[in-house]
């Protein structure tokens, strides 16, 4: 699997390739998930690493007692490294990880008061069958936040950000993940995905209301946010 064959050097390569700005990304992210929500239910959908499951922890586990993460992922090897760094934090009581299908959620319906997914839905084998699996496991109330790659939407900005993504990126992450198709397939998945409007309007159909979406750093990627 791609992601279990990348993973003891992803966490670097997110930060190296971002600048480091993933890091404040993931705070933004972590803070529009819990707004507004008085809950301590969260599932965080493609966890990875726990990366964003750790910021939504900190954001949110100091301010609510008992507030707790459910991570679900396919790669064993990210979330045993993940869990590694959730026990190093003293996180453990507050996070969790299981194997799963982010397509068959292993949950009942209306389960949980937030769900989460940072840069995982643009890898789903059906898009509209896993916003669906999250707007079904969500309560009532509830809160959607996907932290996802998107396009500048200014020009030279756009020009210099496809640059670097077809060959800068690449060739980085190859020589630092020491996997040739990892950055290439990293590449095409955020050009063939949709943004923005577009988006909005897969989760509209998914049935997600008050769909929107928040730009950062030149459009580079996007908070979207929904309710049900």
């Amino acid at each position: 699997m791609l992601f279990d064959r990348i993973a003891g050097r992803y966490d670097l390569l997110n930060h190296l390739l971002s600048f480091n700005i993933d890091r404040r990304w993931r705070r933004q992210a972590a803070a529009a998930a819990v707004e507004g929500i008085a809950g301590g239910r969260c599932l965080d959908v493609a966890v990875g690493t726990g990366d964003l499951a750790i910021e939504l922890a900190r954001h949110q586990g100091s301010r609510q007692k008992g507030f707790r993460i459910t991570g679900i992922d396919l790669s064993r090897e990210m979330m045993r490294l993940g869990g590694q760094k959730v026990e190093k934090l003293g996180l453990q009581d507050c996070i969790t990880f299981m194997q799963g299908s982010a397509l068959e959620l292993p949950f009942p319906d209306n389960s949980f008061d937030v769900v989460t997914c940072a840069y995982g839905v643009r890898n789903f084998a059906d898009t509209d069958r896993g916003l669906r699996e999250m707007q079904r496991v969500m309560k009532q109330g509830g809160r959607l936040m996907i932290l996802e790659f998107s396009y500048p939407g200014n020009k030279p900005a756009a020009f210099a950000y496809d640059l670097y993504f077809s060959h800068i990126l690449p060739w980085a992450g190859r020589i630092v993940s020491r996997d040739k198709t990892a950055y290439t397939y990293l590449n095409r998945s955020v050009k063939n995905f949709v943004w923005g409007e577009d988006m909005c309007r897969l989760l509209l159909k998914a049935g997600f209301k008050d769909a929107e979406y928040r730009p950062l750093t030149l459009g580079i990627t996007t908070i979207y946010t929904a309710t049900k």
